[in-house]
């Protein structure tokens, strides 16, 4: 066992209760603001997941899709305006945040800046009244154990003017963690950093989430955190849930167009195509044999990654340059049928065709293309077969 295990263990014990969350049907509507429609908004319309005991879940999806809302109404912070909330085996859905044995961070940190380090993740635990009450030496062993575990127990006597943004939200992730909540939730943490502390930020609050075994739920708009740190991510819009799954399962099958758009950098590629005959036409092209889907207009999408350099490829599209990114080589390319206002194909530099002509040629690789519903957006399944000749 490491020493931050150990720290870990210290401050949630060994064999804890089961702290699985589970949303029923939960749905928030708020009045409407607008003059002209009265029609009350739905933030959060009919969520219905459990959230297993122990795992770090991402809500993921653009701004305004009722993420945030969602971390609020588990928080306590917001009431729904149907449906229940259960720690647990326990309905919390009337109880005060304070009540619901949460711990809480938000992306501007709200720390005091008149207390130091120590002080700030001490403030929740003098709070506390009754049995739970603290002697100040109690106080401060929890302070310094919740400091050790976020790795700032050399801070503790400074005050959050002299921190990093880094720092500074691993401060308020300890004094979120410094009560044993039964679940932490973090809204936004790391979007007031810049790129390198968050990387290095979210690899901490992964390995925190890990040693500690709290239940964590996770808000971001930034696809690539969410997947890289998530046991299991919701994708939201408007509102609604479009997929919960592994985020590795969620990339490679996605349910729908916006998904599929939404996952993914660069972009999927997305293209106007028909079926006909059982393979996908790509403006005059017929790109790839799509077996057991009825003929039909679809949208194609192509993952930046489903590209391979050929010269009698059956897909052509006219070459804008070529960009080398170290390991890899993105070709940006356009074609009639594109939504995107240019193609991205990321091949390796491995690739060593000739790409300095007026057009390049691919084929593709079939389990990087997706094919969704011209009118649902829907994805439409088939069967995978060769290249289409």
């Amino acid at each position: 066992m490491t020493m931050i295990e150990a720290v870990g263990e210290k401050i949630f014990g060994k064999g804890r209760n089961s702290m699985k969350v589970v949303l029923e049907h939960l749905t928030k509507k708020f009045p409407s603001r607008d003059r002209k429609n009265h029609d009350d908004v739905i933030a959060v319309n009919d969520f219905h997941f459990e959230i297993p005991d122990g795992k770090l879940i991402g809500l993921l999806g653009p701004s305004g899709c009722g993420k945030s809302t969602t971390l609020h109404l588990i928080s306590g912070l917001q009431k729904p305006t149907s449906g229940k909330i259960f720690f647990g085996e326990d309905d919390v859905t009337n109880l005060p945040p304070e009540k619901r044995g949460i711990g809480l961070v938000f992306q501007n940190y709200a720390l005091y800046p008149h207390l130091t380090v120590r002080q700030n993740i001490m403030f929740p635990l003098q709070n506390l009244k009754g049995k739970d009450k603290l002697t100040r030496k109690q106080m401060l062993e929890k302070a310094l154990e919740a400091a050790r575990l976020v790795q700032i127990d050399e801070l503790l006597e400074r005050k959050p003017g002299e921190l990093s943004g880094g720092q500074q939200q691993r401060v308020a992730i300890a004094r979120a963690l410094v009560k044993r909540p039964k679940v932490l939730l973090l809204d936004e943490p790391l979007s007031n950093l810049d790129a390198r502390l968050r990387l290095q930020t979210r690899e901490e609050i992964r390995r925190i989430q890990q040693e500690t075994k709290i239940t964590t739920i996770f808000v971001t708009h930034d696809q690539e955190e969410a997947m890289s740190i998530s046991d299991m991510i919701v994708v939201m819009k408007g509102g609604v849930v479009q997929q919960v799954g592994r985020p590795q399962d969620v990339y490679d099958s996605p349910n729908n167009l916006f998904v599929a758009k939404f996952l993914g950098t660069p972009q999927m590629n997305i293209f106007e195509g028909q079926v006909r005959e059982q393979k996908l036409y790509i403006g005059e092209d017929a790109v790839l044999e799509v077996k057991g889907v009825p003929d039909q207009e679809v949208y194609a999408g192509i993952r930046p990654e489903g590209f391979i350099l050929q010269e009698d490829g059956p897909f052509c599209c006219d070459l804008c340059g070529v960009e080398v990114m170290g390991r890899d080589i993105s070709v940006v390319s356009t074609n009639s049928a594109s939504l995107n206002p240019t193609i991205r194909s990321v091949l390796s530099t491995e690739s060593r065709m000739d790409i300095s002509g007026m057009s390049v040629r691919f084929s593709l690789i079939p389990h990087k293309v997706f094919l969704f519903h011209k009118g649902t957006e829907e994805r439409i399944h088939f069967e995978i077969g060769a290249r289409a000749s």
